[in-house]
């Protein structure tokens, strides 16, 4: 009987080809020669019985069934290799966590403290995957996440770890400092927002009796890392959470002239799938986190 399965070496060949776009690149990638590769496409194309490239002029192609093949078998190959690296780290009884962090808090908060968690699980490989806006644990290579927002996402066990506490920041020149003095002073400078949060400054303004100020002005930016370096390069005064500026704070790069926080609803919280509550490196992982920001679920 024929056998379906193509052997992986030939199915490297051609995703690695696709995906460079050449034979010469792909060779280059596999750390082979091009002869090599063009000879495991090409018994990859006689064991299907369908062309996969078209070759004009020493360029090649998809064909619309090349395209449709590599579009299911690179996934296929990615969670392949992803299978064999948590087995090869699991070996010693621990296992392998995929997560997802938002980029300023993985940066300026999370990275930071990971050194901790490696001396005290070892065992644990953690793997981040690609951050994108939102999350789907439907995905088998995702066991939780880090979000940003109320603590409500459906199907979701959200757990919440920092981020309620917000600092407003302005550039460190002395001069503007002294243009700071109470919250009223806030009235004659720039206003920078975050799109997550547009109702930052008038909810902050609220609370500090802060009036006449157009709250809805100025630059918006789409990440808190943004914000804090527009702000140290003298474009305006931003609302961050705390725990993503003490650094900066404490180093100078930005200031924080009015030293009382401001409490929002919106912070970072840790989430997965209720399915995988009980997987033993997300617990350790959770539990660990929690203690590092010193909390407990509210």
């Amino acid at each position: 009987m024929r056998r379906l399965q193509p052997p992986i070496h030939l199915l490297q060949a051609f995703v690695t080809t696709t995906r460079f776009g050449s034979i010469s690149r792909a060779a280059e990638a596999l750390h082979l020669t091009q002869s090599a590769v063009s000879k495991q496409v090409q018994e990859l194309e006689r064991h299907l019985g369908v062309a996969l490239f078209e070759r004009v002029r020493q360029r090649i192609s998809l064909t619309p069934a090349g395209a449709r093949y590599e579009a299911s078998v690179r996934p296929l190959l990615s969670q392949l290799e992803s299978a064999t690296l948590e087995a090869m780290a699991s070996h010693d009884g621990g296992g392998m966590l995929h997560l997802s962090a938002l980029p300023t808090f993985s940066a300026k908060a999370l990275i930071p403290r990971l050194p901790s968690f490696q001396k005290l699980h070892p065992q644990i490989a953690l793997h981040f995957v690609p951050y994108t806006q939102g999350y789907d644990f439907s995905r088998k290579d995702l066991d939780c996440s880090i979000l940003y927002g109320v603590g409500h996402w459906p199907g979701a066990t959200a757990t919440y770890l920092a981020g309620r506490e917000v600092t407003l920041i302005a550039p460190p020149a002395p001069l503007l400092a002294r243009k700071l003095r109470k919250p009223q002073d806030v009235a004659s400078q720039v206003l920078l927002h975050h799109t997550t949060v547009p109702n930052a400054w008038d909810e902050w303004c609220g609370a500090h009796g802060v009036r006449g100020v157009n709250t809805f002005a100025g630059p918006q930016l789409d990440q808190y890392h943004g914000l804090i370096r527009a702000v140290a390069a003298g474009m305006g005064l931003a609302l961050v959470p705390s725990c993503l500026v003490q650094d900066d704070v404490a180093s100078g790069v930005i200031g924080a002239p009015m030293p009382d926080s401001y409490r929002s609803e919106f912070g970072y919280w840790v989430c997965h799938p209720e399915a995988r509550a009980s997987f033993d490196p997300l617990v350790k992982f959770k539990d660990w986190l929690i203690a590092q920001f010193n909390l407990v679920t509210p």
